[in-house]
């Protein structure tokens, strides 16, 4: 992209860690989903700073000890005299050199590291305990296997646990952000435009880029390059799963694909693949971070009126679309898999402006709790409501694609029957209900 966008909030954090650094060595990890930013956002941190960036090969211990010892001593002037072959020699020289001097280092795809020696992350742990008193490096790692990351520095039976300083976990690109990116590549685009941006890429920079690199700045732009026949978008999904997953996959995806129709409910899961999903649920939300249950607002943790959504975007959109028609990509038959996309389109990125308006709305208020809610039959639902505790507002909403569409009464005898179920929680709180459509993005 033309410019860096974001991330104003990860970059001040970086820069308190730096000044802390300073005086006591720091131990960054650096978390997020595969493709939503981590790498731009430190080489931007790092740029015109005393620092070295080692990026993770999957080569055999000796050579990787030999390109980073050569990025050692041409990045921070750390020279080590002869060769090294194994990660936990040259750890030991980082952390003796940084008790002489101060500096920031890197390492990417961390993970891949167990991968190389297995042994090295007991080692470094040993390392750092003995050196990190005296030393004064400002030590960054982060991982694009999502799970991997979070199991080596969060499971209390692996070495490095409790090591770490601090966590910054990337999110996505806030509304505005998206709003902003878009604006600067297409000064004239349009809500759908925007909207569509929204439901490939939730706000993760890789696939915005990859947008807007490609000159696919409007809904027909956007959709024609998804659906091309050199797309990433027809294999990413994929790809980024299966490297969480491993080869037992299969399940999983099924359960997304249902997902991702809008099959939510564990019952009606559990119907269609004829087994209890639970566990394989609790693993996709806990252990991969792909799906969350949603509760209706101010109902028990316990509660079994959940719905498990799919919390990436892209992700729904590839499920549900690419996934689900894996033969027409197979076949070559990228027209048909336009002409299916488009049939369903406004159906489908009706969830997809719920979700936008959650996020607009979370950005730019101040609240102690947004959500939707629903009855246990399904009959009363309201889109989104927003709750400020301190000041005892509470705002509902009824989110459609076309403002006509909108029914601001029905929507009252909702908030109604809401009240009813929820007292006296929000008694003397004031309230509005309010309309949201495709005008007011």
């Amino acid at each position: 992209m033309k410019s860096f966008y974001g991330h104003k909030n990860e970059l001040k954090a970086l820069e308190q860690i730096e000044k802390n650094s300073l005086n006591s060595a720091n131990f960054t990890v650096i978390t997020g989903r595969r493709r939503i930013g981590k790498t731009e956002l430190l080489k931007k941190y790092i740029e015109k700073k005393n620092s070295c960036y080692l990026f993770t090969t999957r080569s055999s211990e000796p050579l990787l000890c030999e390109q980073w010892q050569k990025s050692l001593a041409d990045d921070i002037g750390l020279k080590i005299f002869g060769k090294i072959t194994a990660l936990s020699d040259l750890f030991e020289q980082i952390m003796q050199y940084s008790k002489q001097k101060h500096f920031i280092l890197v390492i990417d795809e961390f993970q891949d590291l167990q991968n190389i020696n297995q042994a090295f992350f007991s080692q470094m742990q040993n390392i750092w305990d003995s050196n990190k008193g005296d030393s004064k490096i400002n030590l960054i790692v982060c991982g694009s296997v999502y799970s991997m990351m979070k199991k080596i520095f969060e499971d209390d039976k692996e070495p490095l646990f409790g090591r770490a300083t601090g966590e910054i976990n990337l999110t996505p690109f806030s509304p505005s952000i998206c709003k902003e990116i878009l604006s600067d590549y297409n000064s004239s685009y349009t809500n759908e435009d925007l909207l569509c941006l929204y439901m490939l890429s939730g706000g993760v920079a890789k696939y915005i880029s990859l947008l807007m690199d490609s000159g696919s700045t409007t809904k027909e732009k956007m959709i024609d390059y998804v659906t091309g026949i050199t797309s990433p978008f027809l294999i990413d999904g994929k790809d980024i799963l299966v490297s969480e997953m491993g080869k037992d996959y299969g399940v999983y995806f099924s359960i997304l694909a249902l997902i991702s129709r809008g099959l939510t409910a564990q019952n009606e899961i559990d119907s269609v693949i004829q087994k209890n999903t639970g566990a394989y649920l609790a693993n996709l939300y806990k252990v991969y971070n792909v799906i969350k249950p949603i509760r209706p607002l101010y109902s028990k943790k316990e509660s079994r009126n959940a719905r498990w959504q799919i919390t990436d975007c892209y992700l729904r959109f590839y499920f549900r679309f690419i996934y689900a028609n894996q033969s027409l990509v197979e076949l070559g038959q990228y027209d048909l898999l336009k002409s299916v996309i488009l049939r369903d389109y406004e159906t489908f990125t009706g969830k997809t402006l719920e979700q936008y308006f959650t996020n607009k709305i979370n950005e730019e208020r101040q609240l102690t709790r947004i959500g939707g809610w629903w009855d246990r039959k399904g009959e009363n639902e309201i889109d989104v409501i927003a709750v400020n505790d301190f000041e005892n507002t509470c705002d509902f909403y009824e989110v459609k694609r076309q403002a006509g569409r909108i029914n601001l009464l029905k929507l009252a005898e909702k908030v109604n029957n809401f009240k009813s179920a929820v007292k006296p929680v929000i008694d003397g709180y004031s309230i509005q209900t309010l309309g949201l459509s495709m005008n007011d993005m």
